[in-house]
């Protein structure tokens, strides 16, 4: 029963993602579905962390606090020196279909713990440089009607760095 709901909250998640992509130039209802997806999909994210320590909880999210505030002022910096972080556009994509690949190919032939502690690393280093590259964006290249929209694409860099770490430190703890 509990997968049916988690599926269905999925779902619907997805759908709100691209009504909020409809809908972006659209003032009002644009923050409206922001909240609601922000909400949704925390509800997911909840759902992981109960099967989970809390004291694991707690160091995910602590890494994952001081990972994207350093990246963040990182990007900012660079960026008033004039850096541009629009080469990593390639390699982050390349490196998210090998994940994919990577875990569509450990759903059916499991390789070990190692091997799925191995792609959480990977992970959460190519979810650090989407943070990079979407700060980046946001800094450089957005609109005032675009805001909605790489608000969003960052609070998806920085949940699933915490779901990365989280499976890390998961891994670590036995």
């Amino acid at each position: 029963m509990g997968l049916i709901v988690y599926i269905i909250i999925f779902i619907i998640t997805i759908i709100v993602m691209f009504t909020m992509s409809y809908f972006m130039n659209r003032h009002p209802t644009n923050i409206i579905l922001l909240g609601v997806f922000t909400v949704l999909f925390s509800i997911m994210v909840g759902v992981a962390c109960v099967f989970s320590k809390a004291d694991i909880i707690l160091e995910a999210s602590i890494l994952t606090t001081v990972l994207v505030v350093s990246l963040t002022l990182f990007t900012f910096w660079a960026a008033k020196r004039g850096y541009d972080f629009n080469f990593l556009w390639p390699f982050l994509f390349c490196t998210l279909i090998l994940v994919l690949l990577f875990s569509m190919i450990q759903i059916f032939f499991p390789m070990g713990n190692l091997v799925r502690m191995i792609i959480s690393f990977v992970v959460a280093l190519l979810y650090c440089g989407f943070l990079i590259y979407d700060t980046d964006n946001l800094i450089k290249r957005c609109s005032y009607d675009e805001y909605i929209m790489a608000a969003t694409m960052l609070y998806l860099d920085m949940i699933n760095l915490f779901i990365a770490l989280l499976q890390i430190l998961g891994f670590i703890d036995g």
